[in-house]
C-alpha cells in the first residue's frame, strides 16, 4: 500500500487489512535553486518598498518580464494602483478577481502589454509563464521554503533569472532563515535603490 499522506482513514484501512506491515517512509526532495538564478535581497524599510521597486522598474526599463509578490490582495490592489500612477505598465492578479478578469491580465502579460504582473501566492501558483525574468518579494515570504517556491518562477528551462527579495524591519527573523537555507547564493545589495527612484 502506498500513500502519499497517512490520515487516520487510511490508518484504519492498514490496521484492518494488512498484517504486519513494514512501515517505509520518504522523505520529501529538498527542493533545490537552480544555479541560473541571480539572488539578491534588500534591506528596505516599509515607507521605502514602492520608491526602491520604482527604481528597479525605472532601471530594467521594457526589456524583463517581472512577477511581483505581495502577501495579501489588498496589496496587489494597492501596489498596482501605485505603480500605474507612476506609468509602469502593470497589472494585479487575486483570487478575489473573475476568471474574465484573470484572463485579461494574463493575456495582457504573455503579449507584453504589460511589463510586471503583482500577484499572492496563491494567485501565482497555477500560472505557467515560463520566460519570467524577474521575480520580486515586495512582502518578504514567510519562510524559507516559500522563498524557494517564488524565486523558483524565473530561471527555468535554463534561462537566466534574477530574484529579488526587500526585506523590511520585521521581516529580519525570516531574512535568517533564508540566508541559513541559501547561504552564498543569496547576496545583499547594499546600494540605496530608492534614492535613484523617480519620487
Amino acid at each position: 500500500l502506498f500513500s502519499a499522506t497517512m490520515p487516520p482513514f487510511i490508518v484504519r484501512l492498514i490496521r484492518r487489512y494488512l498484517r504486519e506491515p513494514a512501515w517505509i517512509q520518504i522523505q520529501p526532495e529538498e527542493p533545490t535553486v537552480p544555479e541560473e538564478i541571480e539572488q539578491i535581497y534588500y534591506e528596505v524599510a516599509e515607507r521605502d518598498k514602492l520608491q526602491a521597486l520604482s527604481a528597479l522598474l525605472a532601471e530594467w526599463g521594457a526589456l524583463p518580464r517581472a512577477l511581483v509578490f505581495c502577501r495579501m490582495q489588498v496589496g496587489v490592489d494597492r501596489l498596482t494602483a501605485a505603480l500605474q500612477r507612476r506609468g509602469y505598465k502593470v497589472s494585479g492578479i487575486h483570487g478575489g478577481m473573475t476568471q474574465a478578469e484573470r484572463t485579461r491580465v494574463m493575456t495582457g502579460f504573455r503579449e507584453g502589454a504589460i511589463q510586471a504582473l503583482i500577484a499572492t501566492n496563491v494567485a501565482a501558483r497555477g500560472l505557467d509563464i515560463p520566460d519570467i525574468t524577474h521575480v520580486v518579494s515586495y512582502d518578504a515570504p514567510q519562510n524559507g521554503e516559500e522563498y524557494i517556491h517564488r524565486i523558483g518562477r524565473t530561471g527555468r528551462m535554463g534561462r537566466k533569472g534574477t530574484a529579488i527579495t526587500f526585506f523590511a524591519e520585521w521581516d529580519l527573523e525570516v531574512l535568517d532563515q533564508v540566508k541559513a537555507r541559501m547561504g552564498d547564493t543569496l547576496r545583499e545589495e547594499r546600494s540605496s535603490i530608492y534614492s535613484r527612484a523617480a519620487v
